[in-house]
């Protein structure tokens, strides 16, 4: 397998993210149920993040030396402004993460047209910068969205599962400088340690996931990825991951990956130019 090339001789690359979804969420995971709309305890859960998860994730990614990238949905950064500001004055970045959370897959072009343009403005004015990175909310997308992202300018996604590097986008047989970061599932916070009894969320069991085997999970991935060469994306929430006891796994994943000084911790925006300014069009793959 040939081996990849990363900046300044390093073996791997890391990528953080965090998809700051608040309590919009748990509101449309309910909003089929009786008396949704007073559904505050639910709603609370997700409010979490926003509230009091943030600043302790910023203190270890400051305490590591890390700059992470934070997917927001608009609604979110609208009702949270103060909080967008400080993650993007850290020195982080901002990315686009729908609207409402909402299912892409299932939107007409006209609506995904709107709900892109309409996070864009929200964050720009937020922060005087508009995103350049996206990851589609709750799962997937439509056939049409990466041809979207392209034309309005979106330097790369976050989105896809079917790669353990990044990748040129092609669409209708032209390699394009759309770039796609994959991630897994099983380097998301949320398959293993997001829990609400109401609405059930694991639905019909009532666990959560032993710290420490989350923890030797990632680890052992991120051995892994550092192994191969590969690009390792740890895709993670702040109302799940930032939580006192679940950070403590966060910080391990932190002191790990820091602790070798061959592995490259970028921003998807910066993984995204590094990968277009090395690897030539012919290189690309099918999206």
């Amino acid at each position: 397998m040939q081996a990849v090339k990363w900046p300044h001789g390093c073996k791997s690359a890391a990528m953080f993210t965090f998809d700051l979804d608040g309590d919009i969420i748990w509101q449309n995971m309910s909003s089929d149920e009786p008396n949704a709309d007073k559904l505050i305890r639910a709603r609370s859960v997700g409010q979490y993040g926003p509230n009091r998860c943030v600043d302790m994730i910023l203190d270890l990614l400051d305490k590591y030396g890390v700059k992470a990238t934070f997917f927001v949905p608009g609604y979110v950064a609208e009702h949270n402004p103060a909080v967008v500001k400080k993650i993007h004055a850290a020195g982080h970045e901002i990315g686009n993460h729908g609207y409402t959370h909402e299912r892409f897959v299932e939107k007409t072009r006209e609506e995904q047209i709107e709900i892109i343009e309409k996070t864009q403005k929200i964050i720009k004015d937020i922060t005087g910068t508009a995103p350049v990175g996206f990851r589609t909310p709750s799962g997937d997308w439509a056939v049409d969205t990466p041809y979207l992202l392209e034309e309005r300018g979106f330097s790369y996604s976050s989105s896809m599962r079917g790669d353990d590097r990044p990748y040129r986008t092609v669409l209708d047989g032209r390699v394009t400088d759309f770039i796609e970061i994959p991630s897994k599932w099983e380097l998301d916070d949320y398959v293993a340690q997001a829990y609400n009894i109401y609405p059930a969320e694991p639905a019909g069991l009532d666990r959560i996931s032993c710290y420490r085997n989350v923890q030797q999970n990632y680890l052992a991935e991120f051995a892994g990825y550092h192994r191969y060469g590969l690009c390792i994306s740890f895709l993670m929430h702040p109302q799940i991951s930032g939580a006192p006891g679940r950070n403590q796994i966060l910080e391990e994943i932190l002191r790990e990956v820091t602790s070798h000084q061959d592995v490259w911790v970028a921003t998807g925006s910066q993984i995204a130019d590094w990968w277009r300014q090395t690897y030539p069009a012919e290189s690309s793959r099918e999206g």
